[in-house]
């Protein structure tokens, strides 16, 4: 994970947008597994670490972007997955005057319209090995990847997994890859899965708020375990799923905590010890794997192997989907627009043109207001215009929009502006029927 923070366009901020985002997920599109997920050893997970501990000794004590304890590090996991029967990509990029590469992983059969993705950096900074950020969620994600060629999983959805380069120098490998997607193909990801960090020596359990429904497959799962969790914050918009949530990719993941100290309340939670950093070796040289908590390491490893099977055993949302918000939204009498959320995933390709939207906003005067649907990549379509002639009450309608021009899959808002004063209300609800 690096340094600085960059925050995703759109990105959702604080609770209200993760309650609005879980009211939006429609009950035909909560997946529901038809295969179980097998248990993934932490010893395997080990295994590799050890390995990437040895590359990085090797080669000058790190695996940083550009020097060769990087490319070691990515031939090691190709080799790896090419003997375990995936589709190998290298996809090469330069970054600071030096050659970078992903790896992308493709595992044979499930519908390549409904891709399930998962990644993590293998970078390391230049100061040490990198064994918890990120030797620890590269090498769950390989052994994920690993189990499911041993069970010889038949997913219904395509199943992909990613390993990215330059992450500490500002998540430059995942971006070159997102921006080389045709819309298209980007259409065609449900959910990208992202996990830097997972093994911290003084662990949390925190799970990605950005996607209520990806949000939901994790926190199920740590809850029939008895562990709890916390939301993500630290680590907003400073790893590799920015990208994709900018490029309107449903987006979830795991963290177990960096620099950021461990409070009381959660020590009592999670055990550990308070006024500690979950990683006090975080960017540093003593990020060998001798930093990493055994126990976290391994319920990660296992929740990510879960979500891989549940959501890539889903049965994908059927034609003429409807996804609907009906968090109330307060519309402030002559003032400043507000928004109410919907995020799509799951539809491959673009909205129809003949998009539904339906409509139920209570007001005393709805000539006052202004009403706008935006698309996922901030394309606004005018629904209703302000008049001083509509004398009546309530704003209850379906709007048809061509949006054959927009991704589906992606966070769509109805935005709302009373422009002029004396009168009040508040958005009900509303939906979209893809």
């Amino acid at each position: 994970m690096p340094a600085f923070k960059i925050v995703a366009a759109g990105a959702a901020t604080a609770l209200a947008a993760a309650l609005l985002t879980a009211s939006a997920t429609p009950a035909s599109a909560r997946p529901t597994a038809l295969a179980a997920a097998p248990d993934i050893p932490v010893a395997n997970v080990k295994a590799h670490l050890s390995q990437l501990q040895s590359i990085a000794t090797a080669n000058g004590g790190n695996r940083a972007h550009g020097r060769a304890g990087y490319r070691a590090s990515i031939d090691y996991v190709k080799a790896k997955l090419d003997a375990a029967g995936y589709t190998t990509v290298l996809q090469q990029f330069t970054s600071s005057g030096a050659t970078g590469w992903n790896l992308v992983a493709d595992w044979p059969g499930g519908d390549t319209n409904h891709v399930i993705m998962a990644g993590a950096h293998l970078d390391s900074v230049t100061a040490g090995p990198g064994i918890n950020d990120n030797g620890s969620g590269s090498a769950a994600v390989l052994e994920t990847a690993l189990a499911v060629a041993r069970e010889n999983l038949q997913p219904t959805k395509h199943l992909r997994f990613g390993w990215w380069g330059a992450e500490e120098l500002g998540m430059v490998g995942s971006r070159a890859y997102v921006n080389g997607l045709a819309s298209t193909e980007r259409a065609k990801i449900d959910g990208y899965l992202n996990f830097d960090m997972i093994g911290s020596p003084n662990p949390g359990y925190f799970v990605y708020d950005d996607n209520a429904a990806l949000e939901k497959v994790f926190k199920d799962w740590y809850a029939a375990e008895g562990i709890a969790t916390e939301i993500e914050t630290e680590g907003d918009g400073r790893s590799d799923h920015a990208p994709f949530k900018s490029a309107g990719i449903p987006v979830g993941g795991l963290f177990s905590g960096a620099d950021y100290t461990k409070t009381s309340a959660q020590a009592q939670k999670w055990g550990g010890t308070a006024g500690q950093a979950f990683d006090r070796c975080y960017h540093s040289s003593c990020d060998t794997t001798s930093n990493i908590n055994d126990t976290a390491l391994d319920n990660n490893s296992d929740a990510i192997a879960n979500a891989i099977w549940t959501l890539g055993t889903a049965t994908a949302p059927p034609p003429g989907t409807v996804v609907e918000n009906t968090a109330d939204v307060s519309v402030p009498d002559n003032g400043a627009a507000v928004t109410s959320s919907i995020t799509v995933s799951g539809i491959s390709g673009n909205a129809p043109s003949a998009l539904a939207v339906g409509v139920d906003i209570r007001h005393t005067w709805r000539g006052d207001l202004v009403v706008d649907l935006v698309a996922p990549d901030g394309s606004s379509y005018r629904l209703k215009n302000s008049s001083g002639s509509d004398s009546a009450d309530n704003v209850i309608a379906t709007y048809t929009v061509n949006a054959s021009s927009e991704v589906a899959n992606g966070t769509w808002k109805l935005r709302v502006q009373d422009v002029a004063s004396q009168d009040t209300g508040y958005i009900n609800s509303w939906k979209l029927t893809f």
